[in-house]
């Protein structure tokens, strides 16, 4: 019996599963190449530290609004359900456990991958499509110490600060929401905040914070560096960076928790 020919749809689903699996191997050499370039010696320190002040500093007013909004509702939220069962004084052990163990780390990782992630995928790309890329190669400048290592790294110590300083914002927030219900002075807040948090928690959210700025770089520096050739390829390549560092930022954010629930 002759076997039926495959038609246009299985070529279709058979030949993206193969692009799929073959950018999945470019993504894994291009990390692999990172860490066989990657060394202090050759650290260009002057882009390094242009892109801690790109990255962070010029991303202090959209993560303080963020932050800040995000404990405030989360505690307005929270109120009437501990109201219920008359427990409204747990109410800032149950919002600090929350932004410390999740909520900071989260929030500033899908900001920064919208803002930061999309904005070197979009100029990693913009320099792939004119060319830049090629002139540096020729003209005996290593680019990808120069754009990459530069830009994962910055991403990778900027994101756990700028987590650490979501909280900060969060707490204050809800400190203000719990002054103007309950009247709780700042000093008994901040006992019954941290009184709440282990050393545990704050090494888990470090953990989380680090990952996802090493991902959000990597993915971003990745997208941009392979942008393909064309004003298109450049609108993709921001696209692609934000997309895919968001869902790994959720990946990583469930395999963290699971692990960190395992040594509590």
């Amino acid at each position: 019996m002759l076997k039926k020919p495959p038609g246009k749809r299985e070529n279709f689903i058979s030949e993206k599963i193969d692009r799929q699996l073959l950018d999945f191997k470019s993504g894994v050499d291009f990390v692999i190449l990172f860490f066989k370039e990657f060394s202090f010696k050759t650290l260009v320190w002057s882009e390094f530290v242009h892109q801690c002040y790109q990255i962070g500093l010029k991303s202090l007013g959209l993560i303080s609004l963020t932050g800040f909004v995000t404990g405030l509702v989360f505690t307005q939220q929270s109120r009437p359900s501990l109201l219920d069962f008359g427990a409204e004084s747990w109410l800032p052990s149950l919002v600090s456990i929350a932004i410390v163990r999740a909520l900071a780390a989260l929030v500033t990782a899908i900001i920064a991958a919208g803002k930061v992630g999309s904005n070197i995928g979009a100029e990693l790309g913009s320099m792939r499509v004119t060319e830049q890329i090629d002139a540096m190669e020729v003209s005996a400048v290593r680019p990808f110490n120069f754009l990459v290592i530069t830009r994962v790294l910055a991403c990778t110590i900027s994101i756990p600060i700028l987590s650490f300083y979501t909280a900060a914002v969060a707490l204050a927030g809800s400190f203000i929401n719990v002054y103007v219900n309950e009247q709780t002075n700042l000093r008994a807040f901040l006992f019954d905040a941290f009184d709440s948090i282990t050393f545990l928690d704050l090494g888990s959210s470090l953990i989380k914070a680090i990952l996802f700025g090493f991902t959000i770089g990597m993915v971003s520096c990745y997208s941009g560096y392979n942008a393909s050739k064309g004003t298109i390829g450049v609108g993709k390549a921001a696209n692609t960076s934000v997309v895919r560092s968001i869902f790994l930022i959720f990946i990583i954010e469930i395999f963290v928790v699971q692990v960190t629930n395992s040594f509590r």
